[in-house]
């Protein structure tokens, strides 16, 4: 397998898809048919990335891998967790959301967090597997750092004493949750393989 499919359009997910698949030949889905778009039903991470790989790889009869991923802050209750990307309203806005998670935290002094990310791995005739990456941290006061995407920004990475957001590409592709998904998923691949 020398394409991976990735059922997003998503321009930095992709991406953070082709840093840490360098071997692959990484193509978002939006390549291969106009606006795919899945309703995102589920109340988990898992639920929301099975629901893309499943009607892409039905779509397409290929092996699929898709994704759900977000930020849980604790003092929140785990918001916005799956709906991280629509927080602020439904046009998806990564400026508008951090004020929200920003707006809401003034008063806790509790500011710890996390990113998750579910990948779902749904192949030609059907078969799911799913594979759960996390990376803990605490939210910042303000944006720091102008890389990244979505809550990078004011997500502090004790272990690197910056935010996402002041990380490469590189960096962040070795630490972060959707990079801790994809080894346990490129060890399930290597697994395959090797039989």
């Amino acid at each position: 397998m020398n394409d991976i499919v990735i059922a997003s359009s998503n321009k930095g997910k992709i991406n953070d898809f082709k840093v840490i698949f360098s071997e692959y030949n990484v193509i978002g889905i939006n390549e291969l048919i106009d606006d795919f778009d899945v309703e995102e039903t589920g109340t988990t991470f898992e639920e929301n990335a099975r629901l893309k790989s499943e009607a892409a790889a039905k779509a397409l009869h290929k092996t699929v891998i898709a994704d759900d991923s977000g930020l849980e802050v604790n003092a929140l209750d785990g918001a916005p967790g799956v709906y991280s990307a629509r927080f602020a309203g439904e046009d998806k806005d990564d400026h508008a959301n951090i004020d929200k998670v920003l707006s809401l935290l003034e008063e806790q002094t509790d500011r710890s967090a996390r990113f998750v990310c579910v990948i779902s791995m749904t192949t030609a005739d059907g078969e799911t597997h799913t594979f759960k990456g996390t990376v803990n941290g605490e939210i910042t006061l303000a944006r720091i750092g102008e890389n990244g995407f979505g809550y990078d920004p004011i997500f502090y990475v004790p272990d690197k004493n910056k935010t996402m957001a002041q990380l490469s590409a590189e960096e962040k592709a070795q630490i972060s949750h959707r990079r801790r998904a994809i080894d346990q998923l490129q060890v399930y691949m290597e697994g395959t393989e090797s039989k």
